[in-house]
């Protein structure tokens, strides 16, 4: 018989992280069979960190914990204190944020708050008993830095839609849907690949181009007919909207950066879930995930080379569509949540 455990998330605000690879992927089922699910929201005041963190003491002993990305200085303090009445603890991460607190091609503010997390990442390595990561690169990075480093993949969390609005897109009366939805981390990716869209803008009349960048979008790209600039949603409210929004072609451009490098393939399932054929980097990691011409397209780095990507899934559609179709399977299967409940019961 399956042996019942309490798992807790020690929460410092990373909830995409957290419902990504255990809350909403794993946690449901776990809790199904059993096992006793919280999440403890991890408050940076010192006193909370006291008063809390007692009573986080005194109802969950030898309770497998989740640190997710960071903690507080204030919980990370009282955890080293209070490390031996816990069970196993987990680090769970998919970014490298020592790349990431370096990298000048990324906003200001955001290096500033990697520094931060990279600074104190040490202590919490030191605190557990195993490191999960998101692919294996971000693994290979911990791999010198800990004694037991796993990779659990992204799961996929959104159901995958119909995809009747793929059938009608040689129809001028329905202009192809291309999205963007990255962050603004990703801003320096789209920039590079911004020829080519500003081409496709001026060339076609069929395509509306959404860039999820709200008052951060390039004006250059602003500029161009036909392109919506929706302002970033937090997390579950993203989730909804993904769930509603349907595209035709997902953009995924990745440049060659040790930020990039420990970057998951969750694009491949984020462009499915809105029922879309993705264009890729053709780099790690989406030449894990993506067959060139069977559920997706792999380009190098040149504007020319994603334009003329974008023109070949413009240009023939039923192939498009098929691809969107084989994408859609193909996330259903290296999306398996299964995966990640499997992996967290072998803890």
């Amino acid at each position: 018989m399956q042996s019942c455990n309490t798992f807790i998330v020690l929460s410092d605000g990373a909830r995409p992280t957290e419902d990504i690879y255990f809350l909403k992927s794993a946690a449901p089922e776990l809790s199904r069979l059993g096992n006793q699910i919280e999440r403890v929201v991890a408050s940076r005041s010192f006193a909370n960190a006291r008063l809390h963190g007692r009573n986080v003491l005194n109802s969950y002993p030898s309770a497998t914990l989740l640190l997710c990305r960071s903690l507080s200085l204030s919980w990370l303090r009282w955890l080293e204190r209070n490390r031996n009445v816990f069970g196993y603890i987990v680090y769970l991460i998919d970014d490298d944020v020592a790349a990431a607190s370096v990298d000048a091609t990324l906003p200001s503010a955001y290096r500033k708050r990697m520094a931060g997390i990279a600074s104190l990442q040490p202590r919490l390595l030191a605190l557990a008993d195993e490191v999960v990561a998101c692919s294996d690169q971000l693994a290979s990075y911990f791999t010198p830095r800990h004694a037991k480093v796993s990779v659990l993949t992204p799961p996929l969390l959104a159901p995958l839609p119909s995809q009747e609005h793929l059938s009608v897109t040689a129809s001028s009366e329905t202009p192809w849907q291309i999205g963007f939805h990255g962050t603004r981390a990703h801003l320096q990716d789209l920039l590079h690949i911004a020829p080519a869209l500003e081409a496709l803008q001026k060339q076609r009349d069929d395509t509306e181009l959404e860039i999820m960048l709200g008052q951060h979008i390039p004006r250059r790209l602003a500029a161009l007919p036909r392109v919506k600039a929706p302002a970033p949603l937090h997390w579950q409210a993203f989730q909804q909207y993904q769930r509603q929004r349907r595209i035709h072609i997902g953009l995924a451009p990745l440049l060659a950066t040790p930020f990039n490098q420990g970057k998951s393939f969750i694009k491949f399932l984020d462009i499915a879930a809105m029922g879309g054929v993705g264009i890729y980097s053709n780099r790690y990691p989406y030449t894990e995930v993506v067959r060139h011409g069977e559920n997706g397209l792999l380009v190098d780095d040149s504007p020319e080379a994603w334009q003329a990507g974008l023109n070949q899934l413009l240009d023939n559609p039923e192939a498009t569509a098929k691809m969107a179709s084989q994408a859609a399977r193909d996330a259903l299967n290296i999306g398996n949540p299964q995966k990640a409940i499997t992996f967290w019961q072998s803890l």
